[in-house]
């Protein structure tokens, strides 16, 4: 899911008002209400391409190219590694509309697990003083009649690179056989690994553990108010922000727009392997292993 597909049809403008950076804020409530549920990032023609006919990547992840039908017949065409709780979801240079199609260009979507954690994350964003921005994405699987997908909610309607946003799969959603989801594990499930099918146990990789993105300083203050109302402790590092809990840790470093975008993934695999395997895909770099886990490098090492 892109930014500019959902922030294009936002009917309310809310932003934020000075948040502070420089220390971790206040503790996070005793439960976590948002997780990562994936990240996405646009990358330069030749690495899109490369990505999306690597023969490798079909036997490390399940990787699919797959076009969506959003709200208002909107569709985009991803490159996704999915894994059993989280993915990865990667574009190329023109693939999508205006700023959301320029090199660099990334996003994030956090989740709740449990029905009704989004309307409390709503509520800690204004205790923050950010107006919230609210909206149901729709997904339409060919028929034509779209069906309610999951709610979601920005600190922002602009951005320059980068936007974050929480996010409540619908019970609508799960219902549709068409969905391909899993039944609920508890009352309220809504989770990551219902969402997801199970093959990625056919395949090496198994979740993302760990995203860098580099953002503007704009992009980053209009992020932080959303990990802090979602559970994460985020701490000041050199140049940036990391943010911590949940599963999946967080590096969000301030650049210039001009050195914005995904920088680099971490992977834990279904199993160890005893040796370093290392991939070139375009102008990216996976390594996988020695152990269990990978690291897919964008644009060099950051």
């Amino acid at each position: 899911m892109t930014m500019v597909l959902v922030l294009a049809l936002a009917g309310a403008v809310g932003g934020v008002t000075g948040p502070a950076l420089a220390d971790e804020g206040p503790p996070p409530a005793d439960r976590q209400l948002l997780f990562y549920n994936h990240a996405y990032g646009v990358l330069d023609r030749e690495t899109a391409d490369a990505v999306e006919h690597s023969g490798y990547l079909r036997d490390f992840a399940n990787f699919q190219v797959r076009t969506t039908t959003g709200a208002d017949g909107r569709t985009w065409t991803g490159r996704y590694l999915m894994g059993r709780e989280t993915y990865l979801e990667l574009f190329g240079e023109g693939d999508l509309p205006g700023q959301d199609g320029t090199s660099g260009a990334a996003g994030l979507g956090l989740s709740t697990e449990r029905a009704g954690d989004l309307a409390t994350v709503t509520g800690r964003l204004r205790d923050q003083g950010v107006e919230p921005v609210e909206f149901r994405q729709t997904r339409d699987f060919g028929d034509g009649v779209p069906v309610p997908w999951f709610d979601a909610v920005f600190t922002t309607t602009t951005y320059d690179a980068f936007g974050a946003w929480g996010m409540e799969y619908l019970p609508e959603y799960f219902a549709d056989p068409r969905g391909n989801t899993e039944p609920a594990s508890y009352p309220g499930d809504v989770g990551r690994e219902r969402y997801l099918s199970d093959d990625y146990q056919d395949r090496l990789m198994r979740d993302v553990t760990y995203v860098r993105l580099g953002v503007t300083e704009t992009d980053l203050g209009n992020t932080v108010p959303l990990l802090r109302a979602g559970g994460f402790v985020v701490r000041p590092v050199p140049g940036g922000v990391l943010a911590v809990r949940g599963g999946t840790t967080l590096r969000l470093d301030s650049v210039p727009r001009d050195r914005a975008g995904l920088r680099q993934v971490g992977m834990s695999l279904n199993r160890s392997v005893d040796h370093r395997h290392e991939e070139r895909i375009g102008r990216s770099t996976l390594v996988v292993g020695p152990g269990s886990r990978a690291v897919w490098t964008f644009g060099g090492t950051p």
